[in-house]
């Protein structure tokens, strides 16, 4: 065998080690999750046993015993909103960034990457000040901008990096022929960067269904919670944990992320190699 050949096999063989260890660290939790979920019984512990015995009481419980479907629709609505503000306000600032020469452009570019090193927690006194000027505290529109306002400075970056592979000459095109600048970005330039959007939208849905730490700091009702908070009630007491209540709530939680998810793949391959950035 050659030295050549040798190489290549043994970087399939640490390839395939690597995918096959990748594999087995997210599946082993989800398949504990999912048995747990259908376990008649309190659970002690997660732990994956296989059992001959399968049951939906959990779930049953989980809408019957718990303000479940109230969390899931405070998550939905916040999830959607955000999606939608997140992807318009960080579309019209990556083209803005990408096609116009204004004071302060660079400047602006390094604010955001400076603001993104910052953690969240470093901002929570900051947000709770906000929330009580602006009476945000246990309201969704709060949660929802702050959510936004956390993503628009990494994600304006991504955007104004897929709008320069887009050629300006077809912007240059349609405003010979008449067109506005709005026209143009919404009818010629937004339709190329539609993978790039299906990437910021799937972000923008997620967040709300797994932060829990800022949604935590804000949401104070119990019936203002969201998914992530409310499921961690089930866990935070060793006392009285719920674990099959909290699997089969978790399992429900991902369910609008899988659609979302199919809905919007096939742009995703394309959005996620396409965007290099550049000034």
């Amino acid at each position: 065998m050659s030295r050549s050949a040798a190489r290549t096999l043994v970087l399939q063989v640490f390839s395939y080690l690597f995918l096959i260890g990748l594999a087995v660290a997210i599946l082993y939790p989800l398949s504990i999750t999912v048995i747990s979920a259908f376990k008649p019984g309190n659970l002690i512990a997660f732990r994956l046993e296989w059992s001959d015995q399968w049951t939906l009481a959990n779930f049953a419980r989980l809408f019957a015993e718990t303000p479940y479907l109230l969390w899931y629709r405070n998550t939905l609505v916040i999830a959607l909103a955000t999606m939608a503000l997140q992807v318009t306000v960080v579309s019209l600032a990556g083209y803005a960034f990408s096609r116009f020469r204004f004071a302060g452009r660079s400047q602006a570019l390094k604010f955001f990457l400076l603001a993104q090193m910052i953690p969240t927690t470093a901002a929570f006194a900051a947000f709770y000040v906000m929330a009580l000027l602006v009476h945000g505290l246990d309201q969704y529109w709060f949660l929802t901008l702050a959510y936004v306002g956390g993503g628009i400075p990494m994600n304006t970056w991504l955007m104004k990096g897929y709008f320069d592979t887009v050629p300006v000459s077809l912007d240059e095109a349609a405003l010979l022929d008449g067109a506005s600048r709005l026209r143009t970005f919404w009818q010629i330039v937004l339709p190329l960067v539609r993978p790039m959007l299906a990437i910021q939208a799937l972000w923008a849905f997620m967040t709300p269904f797994g932060e829990y730490m800022l949604a935590r700091f804000l949401l104070r009702s119990p019936g203002a919670l969201t998914i992530a908070v409310g499921l961690q009630s089930f866990v935070a007491d060793p006392r009285t944990q719920k674990l099959a209540l909290f699997a089969a709530g978790a399992i429900l939680a991902a369910l609008p992320i899988v659609v979302m998810f199919f809905f919007l793949q096939k742009g995703f391959v394309r959005g996620l190699t396409a965007g290099a950035s550049r000034e």
